[in-house]
């Protein structure tokens, strides 16, 4: 049985509906990446799914418990961590870990295990506040997986921490879900959504792309070229007016410029007079074509 196994979540507010007839399977011990832009619904799914709202329509089950009748058991057995930091700044890292360890029934040693699990001993007298945006994000992390939880999930955890911050970070997490631990996380970093075993796409509500990296970039049917110029600004103005370019994406001295018809592309780098070559198409490229193709339904 899958950790994740939901059909048709939908939820409107105001009467626009912000997510809309999504499904959605993760399977246990797996990382799933759950892509978006900012505004797409990904909190929104997060929530229905953790409990925390009721949806609109559809159904499913999370860790074997129905989303619509077993709320409170889900709630005991994940562990959510959202976008925002909401523990107590005032208190210190221990107290603020002996608090959650109330609100589930956990002995002292719990707290005393995590503290030492993710490298907090030293710093457990420090004010929350008073941490940098890394360790408050790895406090959130071990508040979250102190009971020991069968489901975490993340709503865009690294967001504003530096990339050292963010490269230990994946790396405890995929030390949790080598030990068995289910993985959900929200993310618009491309490189985070690399690190994930599958990825799953929405955009404006709807769920749009889903499978692993290499199946979700070969089935958008994009070819990239690597295009050199003296005068890449030049080059790229041109190409963008040009039939067959879909994205023309500055690197440094080089462009990548991509679109669905190779002939026609070829074509057009030949007339605007191009040195280029075959490229590699990335989940970037991808992200913005599913970007572009997708309804805005805020509109």
């Amino acid at each position: 049985m899958n950790a994740i196994e939901v059909t048709g979540l939908t939820k409107a507010f105001h009467g626009r509906k912000v997510v809309d007839d999504v499904s959605l399977s993760v399977a246990r011990g797996e990382i799933a990446g759950f892509l978006g832009p900012n505004g797409s619904g990904k909190t929104t799914c997060i929530r229905m799914m953790c409990g925390l709202l009721t949806p609109d329509a559809g159904n499913g089950q999370v860790l074997g418990h129905d989303i619509r009748r077993e709320a409170r058991a889900i709630k005991r057995q994940v562990g959510y961590m959202t976008q925002k930091f909401s523990y107590y700044e005032d208190l210190t890292i221990e107290e603020n870990l002996a608090f959650v360890a109330g609100l589930y029934a956990l002995p002292a040693q719990a707290v005393r295990d995590t503290l030492a699990g993710l490298g907090l001993t030293s710093r457990r007298s420090q004010l929350a506040g008073s941490l940098s945006g890394g360790w408050k994000q790895r406090l959130a992390l071990a508040a979250c997986i102190m009971h020991k939880p069968k489901l975490l999930l993340l709503d865009e955890p690294t967001a504003g921490v530096d990339p050292k911050a963010r490269r230990e970070f994946w790396d405890e997490i995929h030390g949790l879900a080598a030990d068995g631990l289910t993985v959900l996380v929200s993310t618009h970093y491309m490189d985070e959504a690399e690190r994930c075993h599958r990825i799953n796409y929405i955009a404006y509500g709807r769920l749009i792309a889903r499978g692993t990296v290499p199946e979700v970039i070969a089935s958008a049917g994009l070819t990239t070229f690597l295009v050199t110029a003296d005068r890449p600004g030049e080059v790229a103005a041109r190409l963008r007016a040009a039939p067959g370019v879909e994205q023309v994406a500055p690197f440094g001295t080089t462009l990548h410029v991509t679109g669905t018809d190779r002939a026609a592309l070829e074509r057009a780098l030949t007339e605007a007079g191009a040195s280029f070559q075959p490229g590699e198409t990335s989940l970037e490229d991808v992200f913005i074509r599913l970007m572009g193709q997708s309804r805005d339904n805020m509109a």
